[in-house]
């Protein structure tokens, strides 16, 4: 996906932008590959992340990502889902009630889905919006991940 499904261009479009569902990025598969690097730039190498025989019979039926790695991946699919013009300066300024509802298993298709869930003034001219991705998994009722990403933006 080349095109951004919203953008915004002034602090008062992104006040005015609470509620706007943002849309669903294209669906991405999850590689052992992607869980294997990701264990190796965190340290984390717990065996239900990289041990596929082990893990056929543990208690997912294969490995998992790591929840942070389908946390990360917020940062993939927020831009996809809302930009912004004449933009000065934007900063992620944090994650607010991160939860990891369902396993997301190697070899599953997820994708971002987007709202804009609260927005409001702060220092310098600037905005601060909360945009709730949620971490779809194709075929489950449950997603991945659901958190509210924070950024600070000026125009």
């Amino acid at each position: 996906m080349s095109e951004v499904r919203h953008s915004f261009d002034s602090s008062a479009a992104v006040l005015s932008s609470v509620g706007v569902d943002l849309g669903v990025t294209a669906w991405m598969l999850v590689t052992q590959d992607r869980i294997n690097k990701f264990a190796d730039a965190t340290g984390d190498h717990q065996w239900i992340h990289l041990d596929a025989e082990r893990s056929r019979e543990g208690p997912f039926g294969a490995t998992i990502a790591h929840g942070y790695l389908t946390l990360s991946l917020a940062s993939l699919f927020l831009p996809q889902l809302v930009g912004y013009r004449d933009l000065k300066l934007g900063i992620n300024y944090g994650c607010e009630k991160v939860r990891f509802p369902s396993p997301v298993r190697v070899g599953s298709r997820i994708r971002g889905h987007g709202k804009v869930i609260q927005a409001q003034a702060v220092a310098m001219d600037g905005v601060q919006v909360t945009v709730r991705i949620t971490v779809e998994i194709e075929g489950s009722d449950k997603p991945g991940c659901v958190v509210d990403t924070l950024s600070r933006l000026h125009f």
